[in-house]
């Protein structure tokens, strides 16, 4: 795994998309949430002052709530819509179908999808406070498909501040597993603040786990995990990252 420490993650997050596009990226999955939402913002600055087209590229999402339509400004559909893709000339958004009858098969159907319009060829992703990617929490099989999963108490309080109230936040998800998202060619993880530093460093330093599911980086053959000095707190190795970073051939 390639660990960058950068004072702005977003540049370097956005280098490698545009590189991936730019050579001819197919597919690309993104991530919703707070963390890329500063690449999402240099990615449209790309596109809009420096020509940077995403024609002929599809999109597909990590997960989605179970019960909200996809209309309703917190549905994953609409966030990556209102904040990045409907700012580019972008191809098809896939996500999925958290309205279906039966989220079991819309799951299924989700990752039948994803083999069929990829390899994703670039994944963004986020990282949660207990170390979740997409929305696998702590105890997801490390070759998990996409699947319908239970928000932990923790996941379901870190996202009622885009609710207005707890009770509010769904309880239930379709998430891509980790082998699904592992399925990507080159997986590149954001991370930023100090409340990220222990699940960051969990996830690079600690054991192969299912108690950190971002731990499953360590198992990919092109992963990237790019992070600022504050959520690279705790990173026992730090100095080494920095010195490979600085001097990457």
């Amino acid at each position: 795994m390639e660990v960058v420490i950068v004072d702005h993650p977003e540049q370097v997050m956005a280098d490698i998309v545009e590189n991936a596009v730019r050579g001819g990226a197919k597919t690309i999955g993104l991530a919703t949430g707070s963390s890329p939402l500063a690449t999402y913002d240099e990615l449209i600055r790309r596109h809009r002052d420096e020509g940077l087209s995403f024609a002929g590229v599809n999109a597909v999402l990590l997960d989605e709530y179970v019960g909200l339509v996809p209309t309703h400004p917190e549905s994953y559909a609409r966030f990556i819509r209102d904040k990045f893709t409907d700012h580019i000339d972008i191809g098809d958004v896939h996500s999925p179908d958290g309205m279906a009858p039966d989220s079991r098969i819309a799951a299924d159907a989700y990752d039948a999808l994803i083999a069929e319009v990829g390899p994703v060829d670039v994944q963004i992703l986020g990282i949660g406070s207990n170390g979740h990617i997409g929305f696998n929490e702590p105890s997801s099989s490390l070759t998990s498909r996409t699947r319908i999963k239970t928000l932990t108490e923790k996941t379901r309080q870190d996202n009622a501040r885009f609710f207005d109230s707890f009770d509010e936040v769904p309880m239930h998800v379709i998430t891509q597993g980790l082998g699904t998202i592992c399925d990507a060619k080159h997986l590149i993880l954001v991370a930023t603040g100090s409340g990220k530093a222990a699940a960051v460093a969990a996830a690079v330093e600690g054991p192969l786990s299912a108690s950190c599911p971002a731990s499953v980086l360590q198992l990919h053959r092109h992963a990237t995990m790019v992070v600022d000095p504050a959520a690279a707190a705790d990173l026992k190795d730090a100095d080494y990252y920095k010195y490979v970073w600085a001097n990457k051939p």
